[in-house]
């Protein structure tokens, strides 16, 4: 639940590029038959782009999260993914997109641990009272593992599109090093970390145990996070599907070593700690569940304790094909996705409008509308994706917008009417089936 804002960044609407514009188009054609999924398509689709994003003098590129005045790494990126297959044509878009990949690093160079940043330097943050080693470009300084793994993916994504090699300079390869050191370092958290995180606030998920260094760990390869994507801490600090998106950062990174900096040695590092990560997930991220097999944990600490949930922030278990890490059919990600959508999963909700995966970042009874659109995203049949983008369509409150969490009983009841993170993962799913021809 919202805690505390400071007064609203005025962001200037950006004109849309003709790519986007296109899009818009072709939605009218195909969607025409279901009007007020047409007007959800077309309020969601372009809202990054027309609310949350500037241009910077430098060439690079501010996003905010939408209701808050601060750019997260994770969120930024999740909200311009839809927009990556439009930009190999596109110039305005690779200028939007290429820019945001730029200041991606230049937030990594500032601080790795940061999950994050202001626009400036104004020294604006969540909570001013941190206990942590926070600096003025810092809007909020908790390290979650994914927000590193995220702006890889973002300029992988961007590589791959439009073959552009602009953004991968001598500070991008710097960045990929810290990057490198830092996953190092947190594989023995308890021992190397310099990281520190408290917050006073009398709220447990905000602030680390054990004088804000987090609760023991056993070494497993993998690398520890403070916490989750949903900005909670971690109840056991070897978050599972974090450590996936680690994996497939890691060979993005190998791809980058190899093909753009043609540096064998930093390609050898990266691959050796891949397979650090890679080899803990399937010794110590894997539960023999009595009812569903073989599952994927959500978190474990390495000392055979287990946290059993799934929350419907990415990276969650849901999304684990989304990222890459395996594909949809694969047998413990089924087993995995099964436990996720059942009453087993303490976050899965259902109430007389719907049901779905929410988050303890939000009231009980409330399902997320991103976690509804990554079920349809990782869906394997077209009744599912379908249903999927259905109760997306039916639950928006009459709002026009996807929001983050809402009553399973009344989804007029809900948190965040500006989320443009939701916004955009629902247009990539209807998108999706726009192109696959099953609307």
């Amino acid at each position: 639940m919202e805690q505390f804002r400071l007064p609203q960044i005025n962001m200037p609407r950006m004109e849309l590029p003709a790519s986007i514009r296109n899009v818009l188009t072709e939605a009218e054609e195909k969607l025409s038959h279901r009007p007020k999924l047409l007007q959800l398509f077309k309020n969601c689709f372009p809202n990054t782009l027309e609310t949350t994003t500037k241009l910077m003098d430098d060439g690079t590129t501010f996003v905010i999260t939408g209701d808050i005045p601060a750019s997260w790494l994770r969120d930024s990126v999740e909200q311009v993914m839809h927009y990556v297959p439009f930009a190999k044509e596109d110039a305005a878009l690779q200028r939007m997109i290429g820019g945001l990949v730029k200041r991606h690093i230049q937030y990594i160079h500032i601080d790795p641990y940061a999950n994050a940043f202001n626009e400036s330097a104004n020294d604006w943050h969540w909570n001013k009272a941190d206990v942590t080693d926070m600096g003025p470009w810092v809007w909020e300084r908790k390290f979650e593992i994914d927000s590193l793994c995220f702006s890889m993916r973002l300029a992988y994504a961007y590589w791959k599109e439009t073959g552009l090699t602009d953004i991968f300079d001598a500070g991008f390869k710097s960045a990929m090093r810290i990057i490198y050191e830092l996953f190092r370092t947190e594989q023995r958290h308890m021992e190397q970390s310099p990281y520190r995180f408290m917050r006073n606030n009398g709220i447990r998920q905000d602030s680390l145990a054990n004088g804000g260094l987090g609760m023991p760990v056993n070494y497993t390869g993998m690398v520890w996070s403070g916490f989750r994507s949903s900005d909670d801490a971690c109840d056991f600090h070897y978050n599972i599907p974090g450590n996936m998106f680690a994996v497939v950062a890691l060979r993005h990174m190998q791809e980058f070593a190899e093909w753009v900096f043609r540096d064998t040695g930093f390609l050898q590092e990266l691959k050796a700690l891949e397979e650090d990560i890679h080899h803990g997930i399937q010794l110590y991220g894997i539960y023999r569940h009595p009812e569903f097999g073989p599952i994927y944990a959500y978190e474990t600490d390495g000392f055979g304790n287990y946290c059993l949930m799934d929350d419907a922030g990415t990276p969650g278990l849901l999304s684990i094909p989304y990222l890459g890490y395996v594909t949809a059919d694969d047998p413990i990600y089924q087993n995995t996705r099964l436990f996720a959508l059942s009453k087993a999963n303490p976050f899965y909700f259902e109430g007389r409008a719907a049901k779905g995966i929410g988050s303890p970042h939000t009231p009980e009874g409330y399902v997320w509308h991103m976690a509804l659109s990554m079920q349809g995203l990782t869906a394997v049949t077209k009744e599912e994706k379908l249903e999927m983008i259905a109760t997306l369509e039916a639950t928006d409150a009459g709002t026009g917008y996807m929001h983050e969490g809402f009553l399973a009983d009344d989804p007029a009841v809900y948190t965040r009417s500006w989320f443009a993170w939701s916004n955009s993962l629902f247009s990539q799913l209807v998108y999706q089936a726009m192109k696959e021809g099953i609307l």
